[in-house]
Order: structure tokens, then sequence, then C-alpha cells
């Protein structure tokens, strides 16, 4: 085993693969260490990401997205609109249309076993990258030229640079002593994956409810992903029915423009809350993905940011690197930090906001965002700047968001 390498990364689910394989294309070494024995298996997890035409490109460009073959939907369009149990959509909605965009879809839909699957068959027939699996780290260090972990079993590895994208809960954040600040919502999302009679048209739809916003997103076949976000109490009951009882009280939430639906595979519910790590670099160490910013689902944002994490570092250190600069160093670090600062604060406000904007029947709250999603609408350039927006089309983008090599 090669005990020394450009990175270490930690965290072995969606972004750190992502990461390997985007510096290892860049002609970096990598060491990838997960404390799950098997990372591969998404075991019988229901999530279903929505990926931004700007992160569909990081895929691409890294040789995962043709990995994902005919498990692609892509996203042709978006609507948005007040809701109510029992009485359909608000006739005020947002409505876009990908035909409007030269670069084509917003983005696609992919199930969680699918992308997983293609991210490690690419990271399997790569070169530059060992993986480490089915061990703990119990320390590490990041001092003079060298990062430095020690796995459990008593191994030392060392890289220039040390990389935490092991989720929220991050041991990289924690050992480092770096602080988080957020808070929960008092909510939950309800996630499950509905098979129903009639096409989705490959439209994404978020109805914004009183307890939270529902999305409805759409997957290969007569199928869609289901996010249903709800206040915790009562999201634990709807999580605790068998099948019959939740799509019961599904359907009128739904309404009846898929016609009949049932549920397919597995259920999942999970807390939401904001958090954000009050540090994402310091020398030799960085954090990406969820260890670096964990959002509220209402944008469909979690891993949109965090391949822009993994676009942005590697094209920082690649490009330090071919400077012959020290990748791990304060000042190389500090550029990833001023380029990703400014957009993961806009994301919290952003989402924060919509939480407390959308998630409630006030009567004056409703009538101002039914009048304010009717008017971007009805205004094309305003449209147009959404839209580019949804898509990961705007603002300064890394190379590999748009599909060159970092």
């Amino acid at each position: 085993m090669n005990t020394d390498s450009d990175l270490i990364i930690v965290g072995g689910g969606l972004n750190g693969p992502a990461l390997a394989l985007a510096a290892a294309d860049a002609g970096l070494t990598v060491t990838l260490i997960d404390r799950e024995a098997n990372p591969r298996q998404a075991g019988a997890n229901p999530r279903a990401y929505a990926l931004a035409h700007g992160s569909v490109n990081v895929l691409r460009a890294t040789g995962v997205w043709s990995r994902t073959g005919d498990g692609q939907q892509p996203i042709l369009g978006v609507r948005a609109s007040d809701g109510r149990a029992g009485e359909g959509a608000s006739p005020l909605a947002l409505i876009l249309d990908s035909g409007e965009l030269e670069e084509g879809p917003f983005g696609a839909m992919v199930e969680d076993a699918v992308l997983r699957r293609a991210l490690w068959e690419a990271i399997d027939a790569a070169e530059g990258i060992e993986v480490i699996t089915g061990i703990e780290i119990s320390s590490q260090t990041t001092e003079g030229t060298r990062a430095t972990v020690t796995l459990a079993d008593g191994r030392t590895l060392s890289s220039a640079l040390l990389v935490g994208a092991d989720g929220g809960r991050s041991g990289v954040a924690s050992r480092a002593k770096i602080s988080r600040t957020g808070w929960r919502y008092r909510q939950m999302a309800l996630v499950a994956t509905i098979a129903h009679e009639r096409d989705h048209e490959g439209i994404a739809h978020q109805f914004f409810m009183p307890g939270g916003p529902l999305a409805i997103l759409p997957l290969t076949g007569r199928r869609s992903a289901i996010v249903w976000s709800e206040a915790e109490g009562i999201a634990k009951h709807y999580a605790s029915l068998d099948e019959p009882g939740f799509l019961a009280a599904l359907r009128p939430r739904v309404g009846g423009f898929l016609g009949e639906l049932s549920i397919e595979g597995a259920r999942a519910a999970f807390p939401l809350a904001l958090s954000l790590a009050n540090r994402i670099v310091e020398p030799r160490l960085a954090l990406i993905g969820e260890a670096a910013q964990s959002v509220h689902p209402i944008a469909g944002q979690g891993l949109n940011q965090g391949l822009r994490d993994v676009a942005t570092l590697v094209e920082v250190i690649a490009e330090a690197r071919r400077r012959g600069e020290d990748i791990g160093a304060a000042d190389v670090l500090e550029r990833h930090r001023r380029w990703r600062s400014f957009d993961r604060a806009a994301l919290a406000t952003a989402t924060d906001a919509f939480v407390r904007l959308f998630s409630n029947d006030d009567p004056f709250l409703r009538a101002f965002r039914d009048l304010g999603m009717e008017a971007v609408t009805r205004v094309p350039g305003l449209r147009r700047a959404v839209m580019r927006e949804a898509a990961g089309l705007s603002g300064d983008r890394p190379r590999l968001m748009q599909g060159l090599s970092a």
C-alpha cells in the first residue's frame, strides 16, 4: 500500500468519489478512505437527486455520467405553486420550460443507487486512486508540509492535503475542531419513489403546502421521486404508517394529474436543518459537500453544491500544481474559500428564507408568493435568469461545470 499521496479524501459517499476522480484526472494521486466496508452499496436508500446542468457536466467530465446508462431522466420543465391537500395547485404558478435554454434540459434526475454504482465503476477503472474501506480514522494532524491520518489498525498515511467529504457530522471537521452554525427547522423530509398511471413528461413539480414543500420529481419510466417536507410530529406519524396508510395521506396532496399511484421500494424520513461549517479550509485541510454545508432540500441544491465544491477545489489545486505551488498551502486553499464564500452564504440565506416564506399558511404570504411566482413566469428576462440559475449556468463557474477538464 502506498502511504503517501497528494490527497487523502475521507468519505466514500458521492462527493468524495467525485473529487477523487476529478483529482486523478488532473494528475494527482489520491487515497480515498471510508469507514463503511462497502460504500459501493446504496442499500435501501430511496433518495434521488435533481442534478443541475452544471453538475451533470462535472459528472460527464469525470467519466461518470456515461456509466449511468438509461438511469438518467432529463428535467424538461419546472412547475411550482401553492397547494393544499384535496384542493389542487394554485392557478398562479412558476412555470419554466427548458426549451428556452440553448444548453438543453435544466439537468437530470438520477437515483442514488444508479449514481453510486456509476461513481464506483469509474473509481475502479481509474488510475492514481487507492481505496481503503471498512476502517475508522483514530487521529489526524495537519502540520508542516503534510497532513497525516492514523487508521484504527495503526497504519499512518500522509498527503499534501486532507479533504473531509464525510457528511454533516464530519469526523475530519470534528478532529480539526471546526465548529458549525445552524438550526433545525422542526421539519422532516419523507422520501419515497412512486409509480403512476400517467406520464410525468419530464416535469418537476413543487407544491408549497402549509406544513412544508412537496416535490414530485420525474424518474425514468412512469415513476417519480417524492420529497415531502412536513412538521416533525406529523411527519413521524406518516412515516410510521403502512403503505396503504401512507398512500392515503399522500394522494390528496399530489392530486390526480398523475393518475393512480403506488409506492415502489423503500421509504425513508430524515430531519431537516441548516448547518454550515464555520471554516471550510485551513492549512492542509478542506471540507466539501455536507461536511461544509447542509441545507433544506426546498431548492434541491444539496448535491449540486457538493459537486460545485468538487469542481472549485480541483481547479484551484490543479492550477496551483501547474504553477509549482504547494496544493495544501494556506494561500492556495484560501482561493477556494473565497471562490465558494459568496455562493455558500447566498445558498444558506436563500434556502432559509424560502423555508420561512413557503412553509406556512399565512394568507398574506400566500398571496405575496403566488404573485411573485406568477411575475417570474410572465417576465421573460427574470424568467430566463431564474432558469439559468436553476440549471447551474450562471455565475463564475469552474471549468468542470462547463464540461471542461480542470
